[in-house]
């Protein structure tokens, strides 16, 4: 078994340069949220897909149909005017820091965790190294997302032959207050599962994910949502490399 402490840090250099990498692709995302009621009962589905793009390190999500329908001319206005004000707080927003609310993402997650119970198990048919890990809660923290970060447990698996994360399973095991909770407070529980998988040319990227979260909006609402998403159509954009095919998923290697 590698040194935990060694191999965290090779696959944090790794996931950095995805983080970087990934920023030449535009892609296209599918998403699915439910609205669940206290019994456990749908009461509402959502659907959209949307091209999603990077600025100064944040991901911009253009909504091109909900509910399976495209939008029409004064949607596609709305939404364009939406995005225009999103690029623009991005561009003055530092990378790392959440545009809208908390947001847990691999490369914070892998700053802040205390590593426990390394074994070995095939994941989607590669070896992998899997950890349990926590969040130290003695972290220094900058912004909603770090301090969100610090209240995570869960479970990572890290592909033995690329040292890459494959897949992550994290879990809020305490309650996180926005602005002390009169904004909004994520509860414990809440938890979400993050997948990535050799796109092209052996370079592992986001595919997908899910995850349900109950909260507390401004002292009033519950809200408890299930959510999915997936990712697909990875297309290089910078002008200097070249149009690429849409990418899928390299099969797994037995």
């Amino acid at each position: 078994m590698p040194n935990p402490h060694a191999l965290v840090l090779e696959v944090q250099a790794h996931q950095k340069q995805v983080d970087k990498l990934r920023e030449n692709y535009t892609y296209s995302s599918a998403q699915v949220t439910q609205e669940i009621d206290s019994k456990g009962n749908v009461t509402k589905t959502e659907s959209s897909e949307n091209e999603d793009f990077f600025v100064n390190g944040h991901v911009i999500e253009r909504t091109i149909a909900r509910n399976g329908k495209p939008l029409n001319d004064h949607e596609q206005q709305k939404e364009s005017e939406r995005i225009a004000k999103l690029v623009a707080k991005a561009e003055k927003t530092p990378p790392g820091q959440p545009l809208e609310g908390p947001q847990v993402s691999i490369s914070r997650v892998l700053e802040i965790m205390q590593l426990g119970a390394p074994r070995r198990e095939k994941f989607r048919g590669r070896p992998t190294i899997v950890f349990d890990f926590a969040g130290r809660k003695d972290a220094k923290a900058h912004g909603l997302a770090e301090e969100a970060s610090k209240k995570l447990k869960g479970t990572i698996w890290i592909d033995e032959a690329d040292r890459e994360v494959a897949h992550l399973e994290v879990t809020f095991d305490d309650n996180f207050h926005v602005a002390g909770g009169l904004v909004a407070s994520v509860q414990k529980g809440s938890n979400f599962r993050f997948d990535q998988a050799p796109i092209e040319n052996g370079l592992w990227l986001p595919t997908g994910g899910e995850g349900t979260m109950a909260a507390r909006v401004l002292l009033l609402k519950n809200m408890r949502q299930h959510f999915t998403e997936r990712i697909s159509g990875y297309k290089r954009f910078k002008v200097e490399t070249q149009q690429a095919q849409d990418a899928t998923p390299i099969p797994d290697r037995k």
